[in-house]
């Protein structure tokens, strides 16, 4: 059977953001041997997409598109745990649903985070105080040079926040297939973190996914109402000293101190204190109830959201000397691009002009 793949496709239903963009030609493999009849991309830019819920579109031309589509849940059960595998196409927030009906419990704190299961252990996901590495076993990888799959252990996967060997060495030298979870059977509620832990010590598993839920739905717009990526900044990382001088001008800073001794700032926060929360430029803005969203109003434009991004990242280095990195990935034409490197474009300049469109 040939591989189900497309030329000049759109990918305005395959981005959150809702931009234009098309790419040449997108491939949807969903074998081993589908895998095995790719071209050999080495010498071309490409790019492997999820479900787009993470990603930028800078313009109009995407490179070229390779969309895994395996699919599948299988679960083994053991006398203390139960281990999930999870074909790379599913959806993230149906895997936590789907387990929690089948009595296997840990991802509830990672409820309604859009996106794939495989794009899951690239970005290692997480909220809530948990993280997809807490319960990550292998993952299988299939290797464009080889042409052969690879089990990855966990430790393999060099798993840290936001980050992991697929954004690293093994970055576009290859694609996630499936991804096999180990739940223990000896459960415990996660609560440690602000809005959870107005809940009893004794509440099910199904009781705190409703909360994460509750947490994110009155924070986080829907993408199918108003195009957004969730967060887009990652919450930055800082040292004990600069923490210190920090904490001396805004003593109510939240602040997560991390097992190497760095200190996890709130970038939500960082945004709001800058004075950016509900700002609109055009047809672009923060979110009014969550400063770490950007959204698009109406723009098909992915420069736009850049320019807005760049103003935000600005206004927080000369508030606060603190650096803000992007969570969400940029895709141009090249390829993946780093928000540093796009260069050409410019900050969101005259705001003075759009101050009549904030809502205070």
């Amino acid at each position: 059977m040939a591989m189900h793949s497309n030329q000049n496709y759109s990918l305005k239903s395959n981005n959150s953001f809702n931009l234009k963009a098309s790419c040449s030609r997108i491939y949807f493999p969903s074998s081993l041997a589908e895998l095995q009849q790719l071209p050999d991309l080495s010498a071309e830019t490409f790019y492997i997409l999820g479900d787009g819920s993470n990603t930028l579109f800078v313009e109009s031309q995407a490179p070229i598109i390779i969309q895994p589509k395996f699919n599948g849940i299988n679960i083994l059960e053991q006398d203390d745990h139960f281990v999930v595998t999870v074909g790379a196409a599913e959806n993230w927030h149906d895997l936590v649903c789907f387990c929690l009906e089948q009595g296997i419990y840990g991802l509830e704190n990672l409820a309604l985070i859009p996106g794939s299961v495989g794009a899951a252990p690239v970005q290692n996901i997480g909220a809530y105080g948990v993280e997809f590495a807490d319960f990550c076993q292998e993952i299988q990888w299939y290797e464009f040079a080889s042409k052969n799959l690879h089990s990855l252990t966990k430790q393999a996967c060099r798993f840290a926040y936001r980050d992991s060997i697929f954004k690293q060495e093994r970055y576009n030298k290859g694609l996630i297939t499936q991804v096999i979870f180990n739940f223990p059977k000896a459960w415990q509620a996660n609560l440690s973190y602000a809005g959870l832990d107005i809940l009893a010590k004794e509440s099910t598993a199904k009781q705190v996914m409703a909360q994460v839920i509750a947490l994110r739905s009155s924070k986080l717009p829907d993408p199918k109402e108003l195009p957004n990526a969730g967060s887009f900044f990652k919450n930055p990382l800082i040292n004990e000293a600069d923490f210190a001088q920090l904490r001396q001008q805004y003593p109510k800073i939240p602040h997560y101190p991390q097992k190497n001794g760095e200190i996890k700032l709130a970038a939500g926060w960082l945004i709001e204190q800058a004075g950016l929360k509900g700002f609109r430029h055009g047809d672009v803005g923060v979110h009014q109830q969550q400063a770490l969203v950007l959204v698009n109003y109406g723009s098909d434009q992915g420069t736009d959201i850049i320019s807005l991004a760049k103003y935000i990242q600005r206004k927080v280095v000369e508030k606060f000397s603190v650096f803000l990195t992007p969570e969400v990935r940029m895709i141009t034409h090249k390829g993946e691009s780093s928000f540093s490197s796009l260069s050409d474009i410019n900050p969101i300049e005259d705001i003075h002009s759009s101050r009549g469109q904030i809502d205070d």
